[in-house]
């Protein structure tokens, strides 16, 4: 339920703050009149792979396995279609804050690195270093996909399809390898 208050301060932050954009993609034939929607996906797939093979390791070593399982055990221990849809307008409302609103509260200089940092800060609230490390990681990436699309949208889809991924990949991946 604190969750989804925080999502409903973020976003309406984000709405308050003035328009927000979609931002546009570049096409193979060079123009730019088209919303990005598979090019984040597939970045958000490419993430996934990468912290997949990041669990590999994370699994050897016991403090960072029971950090990372202390957030899955939400998804194996509660309800998993609630847990799917917190994920989900937990990520929208934090791209419509950081990537939209906040990043364009900025500016152009720093914007990313500003943007990222503070998300990682939001997220030390957790305690949880994994966490930490994986909201830099995602912020930084969507941070760069905001600059380059000047718009909200691809961070979004990015940012959803590696939660929702990692919500029902990572816990039977860890389980397996431990």
């Amino acid at each position: 339920m604190v969750t989804l208050l925080l999502a409903a301060v973020w976003t309406g932050g984000a709405f308050a703050s003035g328009p927000l954009h979609l931002g546009w993609a570049h096409t193979r034939t060079g123009e730019r009149h088209a919303r990005p929607i598979l090019q984040p996906f597939l970045l958000g797939v490419l993430i996934v792979a990468i912290f997949c093979a990041g669990a590999v390791l994370v699994a050897q070593v016991p403090f960072l396995r029971d950090l990372v399982n202390n957030v899955l055990d939400y998804a194996r221990f509660a309800s998993l279609p609630v847990v799917a849809v917190i994920t989900l307008v937990n990520g929208i409302a934090e791209e419509l804050f950081f990537r939209g609103a906040m990043f364009a509260a900025i500016g152009r200089r720093h914007a990313v690195i500003i943007s990222t940092a503070l998300y990682g800060l939001a997220t030390m609230a957790t305690g949880n270093l994994m966490l930490v490390f994986a909201a830099i990681v995602l912020g930084f990436v969507t941070g760069l996909q905001r600059r380059v699309t000047g718009g909200i949208l691809a961070p979004i889809i990015t940012h959803l399809t590696w939660s929702m991924s990692l919500l029902f990949v990572l816990p039977p991946l860890l389980t397996a390898l431990a």
